[in-house]
């Protein structure tokens, strides 16, 4: 449930733009979550690469449940890049920042991926919201 809960936050914060085009009362409740944006970021980027782990480790589970391994595949994509979009100044600055060559190499993906942040943070919103659903079923 923990994971459905801060896949839900982070999405919230990737789609922030979208969201406050739309509904600009919405800016309070973003404000309070944009101090913490880079630590979701890093748990959801560390959750996505367990995730893919545990789905590629349990592909047998493809030929008996395919809609829940495949959802647990998208999931585990969306929570991965999304959390690299959100705590990438962290990930940087903990994780590449002794390798220019790293370093840059991550700017560079973080540069593609910037422009699908808004609807990948929607479809994170509605992956976390059927991750609870899911838990509680």
């Amino acid at each position: 449930m923990i994971g459905g809960i801060i896949t839900i936050l982070g999405g919230l914060l990737a789609a922030s733009g979208l969201i406050i085009k739309r509904r600009p009362d919405a800016q309070q409740m973003i404000d309070k979550l944009a101090p913490y944006q880079g630590w979701i970021g890093v748990t959801m980027f560390i959750w996505g690469i367990k995730e893919i782990f545990s789905v590629l480790t349990s592909i047998r589970l493809l030929s008996v449940a395919p809609l829940r391994w495949i959802f647990w595949t998208l999931s585990g994509v969306s929570d991965l890049l999304v959390g690299f979009l959100l705590g990438f100044g962290l990930i940087t600055h903990y994780a590449l920042s002794k390798n220019e060559q790293a370093k840059a190499k991550g700017a560079e993906i973080r540069g593609k991926l910037v422009g699908i942040q808004g609807p990948l943070g929607i479809v994170t919103i509605i992956l976390g919201a059927l991750y609870l659903v899911m838990s509680i079923i």
